[in-house]
């Protein structure tokens, strides 16, 4: 098969959460430990950290990135879902998974996807895991998918452990409480494995202290003072700098080399070194246009007061999202003097963009309709003056799909 071929088959062949939602989430690790086994169980051959959590999980998983390839070491990540590109999930110092390995590792597995019918994510786990062995990477950055207790990735023992930010996502699968959801989160947390948690939560915090108690891990709750936090950088970096730093301190105990001028400048350079897009990602200024994929209602509560912060001028707020959410706290988020379109992306999990806004009118939210996200960017880019912003948000998928990304 081709490389084109390759991925037509992995998409349509496989079910894939992003694309079908639900159906495609596995509840138990038998998939991936049957993949594992045909494979000679590749996650066995290299250290690594683990990372779960609702908000903040893919910028640390970068960051922690990035600051082991300062330090000198052939680092892998693991990150899902990709904005452009599928090997975008999958890269060894910043550089993506090579084409031709993805043809070679489809190839081989093929025969044994009959019998074990395993998801889409499943197949990218065992994949990355595969490469990382292959690569003979020093350590990999691994970022659950949904969850943590049943997501396909909690088959390594890790050297680290991070659980970031716990909010309302996914609860049709991980729990309608932030207390259900924090323990498939803690699912993560393994017997005599140091787990750092990013943030302090005060109604859940029992929920970590309990796991790591039954199983003997110790719990590392950063403190303000345990890392300098500088002031005017973007909202996604700040508000994990406190679990990246602490985590490369962990790794440090177990015997990595990090100086805290290598920690301080992967913190700061990840976007650069590992290519991190959709994050607060300005893709032109004057007017300013911004992409970010926040999607929950805290990730879009943090990304609304960065903007509103810094804009000096309108807002013109470009939004789409999915059909499985509760969109009432979402509208109540965003602020009511924006120019609001609503979009929306091509995957069938899409909210077509005439349900969005008539569902936003009971929240009093106006707006007009484009269908087509790059067609809203350039009636906003039409419309808006030198200091107003431009906000694409709401869906990792319609911001994957603009043009210039």
């Amino acid at each position: 098969m081709t490389y084109e071929e390759t991925l037509d088959f992995l998409y349509q062949k496989l079910p894939m959460y992003q694309r079908v939602g639900k159906v495609a989430y596995k509840k138990d690790l038998s998939n991936t430990i049957a993949l594992l086994e045909v494979l000679d169980n590749p996650h066995r051959d290299f250290k690594s950290v683990h990372i779960a959590g609702t908000n903040g999980k893919g910028t640390s998983a970068h960051g922690i990135a990035a600051i082991m390839q300062v330090a000198g070491y052939k680092t892998g990540l693991y990150t899902s879902p990709h904005l452009k590109n599928f090997t975008e999930r999958i890269k060894i110092n910043g550089k993506e998974v090579d084409q031709e390995f993805i043809v070679r590792f489809v190839e081989k597995i093929r025969p044994h996807i009959e019998q074990i019918q395993p998801s889409f994510f499943e197949i990218t786990v065992a994949m990355a895991f595969s490469y990382f062995s292959e690569e003979k990477v020093d350590i990999a950055i691994i970022e659950t998918g949904l969850g943590g207790r049943l997501d396909s990735t909690n088959v390594i023992t890790p050297e680290v452990c991070l659980i970031t930010n716990i909010g309302f996502d996914h609860m049709d699968m991980l729990g309608d409480t932030l207390e259900k959801i924090a323990t498939e989160k803690a699912g993560i947390i393994k017997s005599g494995i140091p787990v750092v948690l990013g943030s302090f939560q005060k109604d859940i915090i029992h929920v970590f202290e309990e796991k790591a108690n039954s199983v003997g891990a110790k719990l590392i709750i950063p403190e303000d003072d345990d890392v300098e936090l500088e002031k005017n950088v973007p909202y996604y970096k700040s508000k994990n700098k406190l679990g990246i730093i602490r985590t490369a301190t962990e790794l440090r105990k177990k015997g990595f080399e990090i100086t805290g001028e290598q920690a301080e400048s992967g913190f700061e350079k990840m976007e650069s070194l590992i290519n991190f897009k959709g994050r607060f990602q300005v893709i032109q200024d004057s007017p300013q246009v911004i992409a970010d994929v926040s999607h929950n209602t805290e990730g879009l509560q943090i990304l609304f007061d960065q903007i509103q912060s810094q804009k000096q001028g309108e807002l013109y707020l470009i939004f789409g999202t999915v059909k499985d959410k509760d969109l009432k706290p979402i509208f109540d988020l965003i602020p009511k003097e924006s120019k609001i379109t609503w979009t929306q992306s091509s995957v069938p999990r899409a909210l077509p963009a005439v349900e969005l806004k008539s569902q936003a009118e009971k929240s009093n939210l106006g707006g007009i309709i484009h269908s087509d996200v790059n067609l809203a960017v350039q009636a906003a880019l039409e419309s808006a003056n030198e200091d107003d912003i431009i906000l694409i948000t709401g869906s990792t998928f319609v911001v994957a799909e603009l043009d210039n990304l």
